[in-house]
């Protein structure tokens, strides 16, 4: 027993030791990687900046910090929409850069997001240097960001969609009646649709009215500037997407959708020629990853002057949630508070994209909201969606500033329950029994029905919530309680109907919103520089939360389409309290 009991213990010292030196080894691999990234890139000549705006693209960005390295490791980097819009603006007064080349086939992105980046694009092209497009299948959103370019290429095999936008929502009670399991519904307003996925197998008539009033403003948006961009008709391209003319790439080019039908090469070669180059030698493309860490030309302002970019993007929590993906209301309300205290910081940016989340958790940010506002001015600027929650903390801001894409209002709560009692004896064989102290110490309850009172009290409590919602909204944009309330009741608008109904005060993106708050703090262009909260992730930060990443990304490789499933699955255990929230699952494409 004692020689036993020495191998089991020099087994686990062993295995201690072996954990050890390779996490020395490989945080010391770690810091040398840190160390070369920090270098700064070197641009060569008549360089062309290749951007791929196909992966993912969030606020903020993240790098994989494997991805050259190691093979096991997933290739998509998340981009940054703050570190896209620094580049270009940087390209633009580099020297050495003389074009970009754009790969936009499917973009993982929102229509505002796409705005930012399309508008950017437009920016740079001021600058007299080109912007090529090329894809061999192109989305609509691919497509509405490659249509700025000054040559949009297709391949002659590939393909362009062009059928106009679909909202598609997921309905869940056929599966809650399989599992015997009964939502409880309590909410206020015909248009809070959030909550018809559980009670419904398709839309209501007042969302199918809200859904086809704001898909069609973004449509017709959307066409209006492809049609600006390339000199065509809106109705000309109203008829192309009824009728589905484009189902070829010569079809694309015959309606002057792109400029040729090509294949990579051929693009290459007209590169060559516009970069005048040889045409056996090879294009000197830089990535958007490497050239942020090239020379800088355009130069931070005043750094005794801030504006604070707090970002704001995810579902709305209670709390300090680490989740990324997450609002955690503890950590905004911190970032508010400390950009009101800092003297250096003039004004606040407040950058958000949520489909809104826990009420009680939007109404912690918009006290702190409302505090720093006294001192010193915040602007919201909203990205895809600021609705519910999300348009909860955007008016306690003096100014609301939305792009005519974004999707914005849902001003509305809801709560929900479920009773599982059935599901557990049915399909599981479980009951339960209870002895309470006092009449209704078990409220609320999902292993039995409640009562009428019961359900009553969880009803008055929504009804409080939504009164306090609009009485604040109506305050925030100095409008009578019942003028607001006529413009709320759950109704989801386009950022362009928001603003010609006042629930928010101008059009426009990031840019604008920062200019207006410059401006309330009487501060001039130059005499200012820019702070984003939270910073961009460092590499030792990365580097950490990579193995986790990876984690994830094998899940959803082995689940394919079930992925968002189990993500939506995930979502609901964050439906504890009253929810100011849009719908779960909007798609639309």
């Amino acid at each position: 027993m004692r020689q036993f009991l020495k191998y089991v213990l020099a087994t686990i010292v062993g295995l201690l030791l072996f954990s050890f030196i390779s996490f020395m080894l490989l945080f010391g691999i770690a810091s040398v990687i840190s160390m070369a990234s920090d270098k700064q890139v070197s641009v060569s000549e008549k360089s062309v900046l290749k951007l791929d705006l196909d992966n993912p693209i969030r606020e903020i960005g993240e790098d994989n910090p494997f991805a050259e390295l190691l093979p096991f490791t997933s290739d998509g980097n998340v981009m940054g929409l703050i570190e896209l819009r620094k580049a270009l603006a940087n390209a633009k007064a580099d020297p050495n850069i003389k074009g970009i080349y754009l790969k936009t086939e499917s973009p993982q992105a929102g229509w505002a997001s796409l705005e930012e980046v399309r508008n950017a694009l437009i920016d740079f092209k001021q600058s007299k240097k080109f912007v090529y497009a090329y894809g061999e299948n192109m989305s609509e959103k691919g497509y509405y960001v490659a249509s700025v370019a000054d040559n949009i290429y297709l391949n002659p095999i590939g393909s362009l969609e062009w059928n106009g936008l679909e909202g598609e929502y997921m309905f869940f009670k056929g599966t809650l009646d399989k599992l015997g399991v009964k939502p409880l519904i309590f909410r206020v307003g015909e248009f809070k649709s959030a909550v018809e996925p559980f009670i419904r197998e398709d839309m209501s008539q007042p969302n199918k009215l809200q859904t086809a009033s704001f898909l069609n403003s973004l449509n017709n948006h959307f066409m209006a500037n492809v049609a600006r961009s390339r000199g065509l008709q809106l109705a000309d391209l109203q008829k192309l997407a009824d009728n589905l003319s484009i189902q070829t790439a010569a079809d694309a080019q015959r309606a002057k959708l792109v400029t040729r039908v090509a294949y990579f090469d051929e693009v290459e070669n007209e590169l060559r020629q516009k970069l005048d180059i040889a045409g056996d030698k090879k294009i000197n493309y830089i990535s958007l990853g490497k050239y942020g860490k090239a020379k800088k030309y355009v130069l931070d302002g005043n750094s005794r002057n801030r504006i604070a970019v707090i970002v704001a993007s995810g579902e709305i929590v209670s709390g300090k949630d680490n989740d990324r993906d997450n609002i955690a209301s503890d950590k905004v309300a911190e970032q508010l508070r400390k950009a009101r205290l800092d003297d250096k910081v003039k004004a606040v940016v407040l950058r958000i994209n949520s489909p809104g989340g826990s009420a009680l958790a939007s109404d912690v940010m918009w006290r702190e909201i409302t505090l720093t506002n006294k001192v010193k001015p915040v602007v919201a600027s909203m990205s895809d969606y600021a609705a519910s929650g999300g348009y909860y903390m955007a008016m306690g801001c003096r100014r609301i500033v939305a792009y005519p894409n974004t999707i914005t209002g849902s001003i509305g709560v809801f709560g929900m329950l479920f009773n599982a009692q059935n599901f557990f004896k049915e399909k599981l064989g479980i009951t339960y029994d209870r002895v309470t102290t006092n009449k209704y110490s078990d409220f609320p309850s999902v292993t039995h029905e409640m009562s009428e009172f019961e359900k009553n009290i969880i009803q008055q409590s929504v009804e409080r919530t939504y009164n306090v919602f609009t009485t604040k909204a109506a305050q925030g944009r100095k409008m009578s309680v019942d003028s607001l309330k006529a413009l709320a009741s759950g109704r989801v608008w386009s950022g362009e109907q928001a603003k010609a109904n006042g629930l928010i005060d101008a059009l426009g993106g990031l840019d604008e919103a920062v200019k207006l708050a410059a401006k309330d703090a009487g501060l001039k262009d130059g005499d200012y520089r820019l702070r984003f909260i939270p910073e961009k992730r460092s590499f030792m930060e990365r580097f950490f939360n990579t193995l986790s990443d990876e984690e994830e990304a094998r899940i959803n490789s082995q689940l394919g389409e079930a992925a968002p499933y189990l993500k939506y699955m995930k979502k609901l255990k964050n439906l504890e309290g009253i929810q100011a929230r849009m719908p779960f699952e909007l798609t639309i494409r």
